[in-house]
């Protein structure tokens, strides 16, 4: 709250005050997600092919201006091992300060481990790393040092999902450490409008194999605020590839229009496996929100999404999932954090083709892919830069060009 007060002081034993005050604009969590007012994309700011380059204080600035500029407002971040998300959080207040009427908000990711992940030793995936204490210390204190702009704090990104063999831990850690967060908060020691979760692949939030239906997952599904999963039909169109193989009775249809019928069964594989876990979740007697942490589609690949793979990656899919992603999850009240503004080459840094490198819906120089031409068009990016590089369509805006790149997918046949 900001508070002036004005004295008139003379010869007179009174003193005449005025006082005017100005409430911030807050906003909790519970009013954010799921409200399409509050558009949500997942963040990093890497340019480079090392995180050890971070970004700086005026290149997230650079970047929150795009963003804002299309409308996101809320930005979901990975971990606090590095200085990205502190920096972030700093360069977001200070374009507050600026702008009052800036508005961007974070869902601040913990990263959690399991012992000997990332090292040359054999993961335990019964025990956790060391290191998650101080990953939590760290988002607790960033969460109460910036209250006006986290809004959610994730513990965990993929951590519980078993695919994860480098790193994923059991429910039971997710579970205590969730605990521990939501018991600061009901002592007080965080804000109680922040939301706590883990964001996790669907099937550790028990929308697949039953094997995670255990009894700690229905202890954790019933301690966080709400679930954040995670759906990626564009990975199984190689992994479970039968939604997306063209049928014989679309055998005749043109390129196209095999291309536009598939996609529609990538948002169809994407709502099936959100209500797989909204199913899974209603199973335990527990009706919270359910939101989608991640999801995105990559727009170069080589090897099993490219044109000797699923035929899964081009700018065109890329832009029509996004759009059917946003046109569902909008129209049904549901968060989507979509994977990801801008492309991280760090992701698959010896292999610059690599479909990990090639998520953002800005390349890492700032040009806007297909999904975002419009807007170009439009003039939203007017004035605006990436490290001095205006705003400008990939394929220098030449459609015909881009939709060489575009492939069918196999037939099922």
């Amino acid at each position: 709250m900001a508070v002036m007060a004005a004295f008139s002081c003379g010869n007179s034993t009174t003193e005449k005050e005025t006082i005017n005050s100005t409430k911030e604009k807050v906003v909790t969590a519970k009013e954010i997600l799921g409200n399409p007012a509050y558009q949500a994309i997942s963040y990093e700011g890497y340019r480079a092919k090392s995180r050890d380059i971070q970004p700086s204080i005026a290149q997230l600035k650079e970047d929150m201006r795009i963003l804002s500029a299309m409308g996101i407002k809320m930005l979901r971040t990975y971990n606090v091992q590095f200085a990205h998300a502190s920096n972030l959080l700093k360069a977001i207040s200070e374009m507050k300060s600026e702008d009052p009427d800036f508005e961007m908000y974070v869902m601040l990711g913990a990263w959690i481990d399991c012992k000997n992940a990332w090292t040359d030793l054999e993961p335990d995936h019964d025990v956790e790393s060391e290191q998650n204490e101080g990953e939590i210390k760290r988002a607790v204190a960033l969460a109460n040092q910036y209250p006006d702009i986290v809004k959610v704090l994730a513990v965990g990104n993929e951590a519980m999902v078993k695919w994860a063999t480098s790193y994923y831990v059991q429910p039971s850690v997710i579970l205590k450490w969730v605990n521990y967060l939501q018991d600061l908060k009901s002592k007080g020691e965080l804000s109680k409008d922040l939301w706590i979760t883990s964001s996790d692949d669907f099937s550790s939030w028990g929308g697949g194999d039953p094997m995670y239906h255990t009894e700690d997952l229905a202890k954790l599904v019933k301690a966080v605020d709400y679930i954040s999963m995670h759906t990626y039909p564009y990975h199984n169109t190689h992994y479970n590839p039968d939604f997306w193989r063209v049928p014989i009775e679309e055998s005749k249809l043109s390129e196209i229009e095999k291309v536009d019928a598939a996609m529609l069964r990538a948002l169809d594989f994407a709502k099936a496996q959100y209500d797989s876990v909204t199913n899974y979740m209603k199973s335990l007697g527990v009706n919270k929100p359910v939101h989608i942490g991640e999801t995105g589609w990559a727009s170069v690949s080589d090897g099993l999404y490219g044109p000797d793979g699923s035929h899964a990656t081009d700018e065109y899919k890329q832009a029509r999932y996004y759009q059917l992603m946003r046109e569902w999850t909008n129209e049904a009240g549901i968060s989507c954090f979509f994977f990801e503004g801008f492309n991280e080459p760090w992701k698959d840094a010896g292999n610059p083709i690599g479909s990990e490198n090639h998520f953002g819906l800005f390349t890492e120089t700032g040009q806007a892919k297909y999904a975002l031409w419009e807007m170009v068009d439009q003039g939203i990016f007017k004035d605006l830069t990436r490290d001095g590089n205006p705003i400008v369509k990939t394929f220098d805006g030449d459609e015909e060009r881009l939709m060489q790149e575009v492939m069918a997918p196999p037939a099922k046949y």
